[in-house]
């Protein structure tokens, strides 16, 4: 099987894939005007304002759902294994598709709110890139192809978050809680999947809840840990920012034989991190209450921000000051060890050791558990994301018969469907947990692969509406209004939830209740 999934793996994300994700980020960022520069201070103001109704969630809520799938073990164990096969310099290919995707972001995210849809069953907002590829061009002649497209990319992603890349997630937690308590993978598995079922039965509006508390703290306080261990290492820094882009640029002569490797793995760790043109970003953009689709594509931009620059960074500059870190060549551990930093023990797995090593250097005995439970929050958060992605497509791809009910039990196709994607999700949390670490990555990254491969061919396509919205946004902020979308003037088709609100009407309905 892991011969399988190899092959299968080096297929999707060959060299074409790399140079399509940086190639699609530049892309954007010309076309936009480098919005992720221009637009930094409107992305925080939009952060902290946002309407909210009970069919959506605020700004801040969208912006955690979506951080709560992009912050995970892609950013303590990915990192850790983007330096181990790609070298430090592969830190700075991950700040690369950061910057870049973070454009790309933008136009995926706005795409997702702009052709979004209430569902049928919770009445709650639903979209994401299955949405924007079936509608956009419905109009058109090419309608049926995309509708076709629109259905593969929906039960790719039912595929990849509900069964391929919840298992890295869970796989890197057992490893970190047993590494820090020595507790058996089983009993790792059992508690977790307890915890998951009791919050993804929930629905959307619990997830947003759970997000909205979890997500910023776990964020800060990451972050804050490894910059105080940075600090305690500063004499290490100037070396270590040498180290970094001497790696990414071959400078280095002992890194030279990864020069290669390191745009690869930093771009597939970014991807597997920030997730900008994955695809899963526009699913919580589509839940947020906004009154443009540019509002909440700027709040998107902003999270790749956070996820990379911020979370991923602290993670390098911890592994990379401290000497926590081990180059393999031939991106394996079977490889030859090219350069080392000289901390870790002979027998550290890459991974979460790498980062527990870290933390140890500088607080003994207190790393391995720091790291486990920060893993804890993280891991937990992004697969509660995963499931929401998974449900949002499930119910795309059943469509009207999601609600027709099936005679004998009394329920609906929809609610069966949904009650066999929360197993089938908890059961590959749990195979996850047992599971080896390297076929866990594996799975993961094709899912990431082939979500990112439909997306991005289908947003260079789907394009104009997003760039015309960010046109309409900016004309009308010059006129000193509160943007609201309306895409009849624009000729922006298939739109046809924004044809029909009018976010005024509904607050001067609330003011009258």
């Amino acid at each position: 099987m892991s011969d399988a999934l190899t092959a299968i793996n080096s297929v999707i994300w060959s060299d074409w894939l790399v140079y399509l994700c940086l190639g699609t980020g530049i892309y954007f960022s010309v076309r936009t005007r480098f919005l992720q520069l221009r637009h930094v201070k409107e992305m925080f103001r939009l952060l902290v304002g946002g309407e909210k109704s009970p069919d959506g969630v605020s700004s801040f809520q969208a912006l955690a759902m979506s951080l709560s799938g992009r912050v995970g073990t892609g950013n303590v164990a990915g990192v850790a294994t983007a330096i181990a096969f790609g070298g430090p310099g592969a830190l700075f290919w991950m700040w690369t598709v950061a910057f870049l995707g973070a454009s790309t972001s933008f136009i995926e995210s706005t795409l997702g709110q702009m052709y979004k849809t209430r569902d049928s069953l919770s009445g709650e907002y639903r979209g994401g890139p299955a949405y924007y590829l079936s509608r956009a061009l419905a109009h058109t002649k090419g309608a049926p192809f995309f509708k076709v497209y629109g259905y593969v990319f929906a039960a790719v992603t039912v595929l990849a978050c509900g069964v391929l890349m919840p298992g890295v997630q869970a796989n890197s937690l057992a490893t970190a809680i047993d590494g820090a308590w020595t507790v058996p993978a089983w009993a790792v598995a059992v508690g977790t999947v307890i915890v998951l079922a009791f919050v993804i039965i929930g629905g959307v509006k619990r997830i947003a809840v759970v997000a909205s508390v979890v997500v910023p703290f776990m964020a800060i306080a990451y972050i804050l840990a490894a910059l105080v261990i940075v600090i305690l290492n500063a004499s290490e820094l100037p070396s270590t920012i040498a180290l970094v882009f001497g790696s990414a640029f071959g400078l280095n002569s002992a890194l030279g034989a990864v020069v290669g490797l390191a745009v690869m793995w930093g771009v597939k760790r970014g991807v597997y991190s920030n997730e900008a043109g994955q695809g899963t970003g526009p699913h919580s953009a589509a839940a947020a209450e906004v009154s443009h689709p540019a509002k909440q594509g700027l709040v998107q931009a902003f999270a790749v921000y956070v996820d990379t620059l911020f979370v991923c960074s602290a993670t390098g500059f911890l592994i990379i000051s401290t000497g926590a870190y081990r180059v393999f060549s031939g991106g394996t551990e079977d490889g030859e060890v090219l350069v080392e930093g000289g901390l870790l023990s002979a027998t550290a797995v890459v991974g979460p050791q790498y980062v527990q090593a870290g933390f140890d250097s500088e607080f003994p005995g207190i790393g391995a558990a720091f790291i486990a439970i920060t893993l804890f929050f993280f891991c937990l958060t992004t697969i509660i994301a995963y499931y929401y992605m998974a449900e949002t497509n499930l119910r795309f791809l059943l469509g009207k018969t999601s609600a027709k009910i099936i005679p004998g039990i009394r329920t609906s196709i929809g609610r069966v469907m949904t009650v066999a994607l929360q197993a089938l999700i908890l059961v590959a949390v749990a195979y996850g947990c047992v599971n080896t670490a390297t076929d866990a990555w594996t799975m993961g990254d094709i899912g990431v692969g082939l979500m990112a491969w439909l997306n991005i061919i289908g947003i260079l396509i789907l394009q104009q509406p997003a760039l015309k919205a960010l046109r309409d946004y900016e004309a009308q902020k010059k006129q000193g209004l509160d943007p609201v979308f309306n895409p009849t003037p624009l000729n922006i088709k298939g739109a046809t939830f924004w044809e029909s609100y009018v976010p005024q009407r509904k607050k001067a309905e609330a003011k009258e209740r």
